[in-house]
């Protein structure tokens, strides 16, 4: 029986998300909320990043941001993180929503008929065991 709290694609998922925000929606294919995720993380950064940080990057490029953001102020730093886990968890939940949606539609997921795991609907192979997949005929075809 699996346990509906936890999923393998739900924490990969929170995990991406405290690299960057929206990675992690972009893993699920929650495309929306990656973009929202995104422009949220962009917005808060242009809204609390010190003027120093500007100036440093226009002089030196990346490697001047990086020296300046090892001295960030810690309310700099505490707002970067509250988005980065409030992400984490709403990346979190939405795949344990997508994780319920699939089990309650078993038929609705579609799989391989060599290798047994899900497929994608846009592909015509298997994405892990790359078995070539034949279209299903929509119409019946009526032999006399």
């Amino acid at each position: 029986m699996q346990r509906t709290w936890f999923t393998r694609r739900s924490l990969v998922a929170s995990i991406l998300a405290l690299v960057y925000p929206g990675l992690g929606h972009v893993y699920l294919r929650a495309w929306l909320r990656a973009i929202a995720w995104f422009v949220v993380a962009l917005i808060a950064a242009a809204m609390v990043m010190p003027e120093s940080a500007y100036a440093a990057y226009e002089a030196n490029g990346f490697s001047g941001l990086l020296e300046v953001s090892q001295n960030l102020p810690m309310d700099v730093l505490l707002s970067m993180t509250v988005i980065r886990v409030l992400n984490a968890l709403d990346a979190y939940l939405t795949g344990l929503q997508t994780a319920a949606k699939e089990a309650a539609e078993p038929e609705a997921a579609n799989t391989c008929p060599e290798c047994g795991k899900e497929l994608d609907e846009d592909l015509d192979f298997c994405p892990w065991c790359t078995t070539r997949l034949e279209p299903e005929d929509e119409t019946p075809t009526i032999n006399r």
